[in-house]
Order: C-alpha cells, then structure tokens, then sequence
C-alpha cells in the first residue's frame, strides 16, 4: 500500500475492513482502497461509481478488481447488493439497524427511513397470517410533492 492511501482517512477501512479481516478475508492494498471507499459512502454508489472513487485513490485499481472484491465482500455479508429496478446493483454495508428504503424515482437517490409504527404494522400482519417475521425489505419508489423542500425523513445515510 502507498503511504498516501496509508495516511489518508485515518483507519484505512475502518469497521467495513475490520470486517474482511474479521471473517478470514485477505485484504490486499486494492481491496482496503475498496474497503474505504465503501466505508466513506454516504450515499448507495454503484459499481461504476465505488470504481471511480478508487481510482481517485489508486489509480491502478480495475474496475473488474471492484467488481471482483464487491462480490467477494457481499458473499462474506459485509455489504449488501440493491436492486432498484435500475437495470444497476447499488452497494450499501450492512448495518444492525434496520431500515426502509425510499428512491426517488426521478433523481434516483436513496433515502433512508425506519418507522416503528410501520414495523408494527407489518408484524401484525404477518401475524394475522400465521407467521413470526423474521426479515423483510421494503423498497418505496416516489417523487417529491414539493422540490423546494427536503423530507421528513434521514437523507443518505451520513
């Protein structure tokens, strides 16, 4: 690893790297510039995008390196695939709390949500039904009532 990429941003990978060490991942310099670049998103980059904020970094990394070491670490279950209908998987890492995802449909950016009345709900019915929920994933797709003002709602996860 170049001394530049060591000194910049701190712990190179933070939690996310510490992750792929945890769960038996070698980490070459490549995949720890991934690594951050994951870690440092606050946004749900796609491959295309987590390829150019390595390179800005490394330049020598590959956007089949990415594609490479993004499979590897969805496979290890530090990072989640999404699919919103895009025709394009975007990348979040997983997290212990749980949340929604609304996209707007005409920007496409991912706006993150959690509802306690809305987890409620889902619960009971899944109850009504006969079943203990064990998971579930809601995706909202909408577009802004009034573009002059933000949502309610947490923006990209910062």
């Amino acid at each position: 690893m170049k001394r530049a990429e060591r000194s910049q941003g701190g712990v190179f990978g933070g939690r996310l790297e510490r992750l792929c060490v945890d769960r038996g991942l070698r980490m070459t310099g490549q995949r720890r510039v991934v690594a951050r670049v994951l870690s440092e998103a606050r946004d749900h980059p796609d491959v295309e995008e987590v390829h150019r904020r390595a390179a800005a970094i490394n330049r020598r990394i590959s956007i089949a390196t990415v594609y490479r070491t993004l499979r590897l670490f969805e496979e290890a279950g530090i990072i989640a695939r999404l699919e919103f209908g895009e025709g394009r998987a975007r990348y979040e890492r997983k997290s212990d709390e749980h949340h929604d995802h609304l996209i707007d449909t005409s920007t496409g950016q991912v706006i993150e949500f959690h509802d306690s009345a809305l987890e409620a709900l889902q619960e009971r019915i899944a109850a009504r039904l006969g079943f203990r929920l064990v998971g579930h994933r809601l995706e909202l797709f909408g577009e802004p009532l009034d573009r002059t003002e933000p949502p309610p709602a947490k923006r990209e996860r910062r």
